[in-house]
């Protein structure tokens, strides 16, 4: 019985894979969301290249990944050989 609704499993993912193949080149923007900060104009105006701005977000907290704006995951900021990453924490499928 089981290997029956695998097989029924199986076939609708490839259908539901079918019928997105014509989408799957479309280019998405993906955003990463570190954090808002409200700034007065003043202290905008002093900002340097040194400068640090506080975000609320402490180290090591999920950052919000976004696709055209829309929220569609969480993830965790990464060093990985010598880049800045992001790995999925929380993902929300899409399909």
């Amino acid at each position: 019985m089981t290997e029956s609704v695998n097989a029924v499993e199986t076939a609708a993912g490839e259908k539901t894979a079918e019928k997105l193949r014509h989408f799957l080149d479309i280019p998405v923007k993906v955003s990463i969301h570190l954090g808002t900060r409200t700034m007065k104009v003043r202290d905008i105006l002093q900002l340097q290249s040194s400068s640090i701005i506080e975000l609320p977000k402490s180290a090591g907290e999920n950052v919000d990944i976004l696709m055209n704006d829309h929220l569609i995951a969480f993830g965790e900021v990464m060093e990985l050989e010598g880049c800045t990453g992001i790995r999925l924490t929380n993902f929300n499928s899409l399909v």
